[in-house]
């Protein structure tokens, strides 16, 4: 490829103003000079920097201008908590570190794994998914005790004991405070207001929630902080964490299918902009059909969904009613005409 053929998304104008806006962007991250890159991508919580922007900048940044030394690994198996790992990394102040993790569904996430609620935000490491970690000095030129922390970092990752060298112990890479910046009232308020409006005239939602969890169940769902992400097709979004709900029927035969279906297109449709996903046995359950068959998915098993989104709402009337058309009482849900989606939220 030519050096002009790289110019051609200048060619247009929504193209230029891209380009002008990724770099604008570009320059305002690079002049937080001193600053760990998944910190300022965090504080920053900026929902107009896509995925692949992201990408461009741990290559722009911390490769090219900064000369950060790299280990990389396809995970040889699921680790479903790595928050704790934050204790551990924050004792290595003698470098800088950023960890890119590529979600299987999100796309790519950055973070500092000095920082707990950085870690969190990866949420379940997936076996075969790629795990990048990037060594440096913040501008002071690399050496090979560089690229021996981001070793070792990528082997903690993978669950292997490590004994950090004195060299990673002394230095002044030390955990800062980091948060999000506050939203306004105004935002704050919207979604509130929202919610009362759609709880109006809803008897279908009342009858089906007869059997819900308790609200204690309820109150501690709402509390589960969403993810910062960004959407692997470039959009930005949050994620919740997963949610499990236990089958409760003998057997999650085709009705509870049906209900999941019917439940699942009826928060769809109250929310367009708002995806769920489903899994089962740690893997991403595409077609509900395909997996949920008769005898598959028995009494006591574990289903979990999350949902992504810029504006989550109404997680916890979602596990609800997905638990109970995990019971036996999903036949509340494939009452009323064929072909029509339920008024449930």
């Amino acid at each position: 490829m030519t050096e002009g053929a790289n110019l051609e998304i200048l060619s247009t104008r929504a193209g230029f103003n891209s380009a002008v806006r990724h770099i604008k962007k570009t320059m305002d991250i690079a002049s937080r000079a001193n600053t760990n890159l998944g910190d300022v991508v965090y504080e920053l919580d900026d929902e107009d920097l896509t995925s692949a922007q992201t990408g461009l900048l741990l290559r722009m940044l911390l490769v090219d201008k900064l000369g950060y030394k790299s280990a990389s690994t396809n995970l040889s198996s699921t680790v479903n908590d790595i928050s704790g790992l934050a204790k551990e990394f924050e004792k290595w102040s003698g470098i800088d570190l950023v960890a890119a993790y590529f979600h299987p569904e999100i796309g790519l996430l950055i973070a500092n794994p000095k920082i707990a609620e950085e870690l969190a935000g990866f949420g379940q490491l997936n076996k075969h998914e790629l795990l990048v970690i990037y060594a440096g000095l913040q501008g002071d030129e690399t050496d090979e005790n560089c690229q021996k922390a981001a070793d070792l970092a990528l082997k903690l990752f993978e669950g292997s004991k490590v004994t950090a060298p004195a060299f990673l112990t002394k230095g002044k890479f030390t955990v800062k405070n980091v948060s999000k910046p506050k939203k306004s009232e105004e935002t704050k308020s919207a979604p509130t207001a929202k919610a009362k409006t759609a709880s109006k005239g809803k008897s279908t939602a009342k009858r089906a929630a007869a059997s819900a969890a308790p609200a204690a169940s309820e109150k501690k769902s709402e509390k589960k902080a969403a993810t910062i992400v960004q959407v692997k097709a470039g959009t930005p979004s949050k994620m919740t964490p997963r949610y499990a709900v236990v089958v409760q029927n003998e057997l999650f035969h085709n009705g509870n299918v049906e209900a999941w279906k019917k439940i699942i297109a009826s928060y769809r449709a109250k929310h367009p902009d708002l995806e769920v996903f489903v899994y089962y046995e740690g893997e991403r359950i595409h077609d509900i059909n395909s997996l949920f068959k008769w005898g598959k998915v028995k009494h006591g098993s574990a289903i979990e969904f999350a949902v992504a989104g810029n504006d989550i709402q109404d997680v916890a009337k979602l596990q609800r009613y997905l638990a109970q058309g995990a019971s036996k009482q999903f036949e509340a849900f494939l009452r009323g005409p064929v072909n029509t989606v339920l008024k449930l939220f």
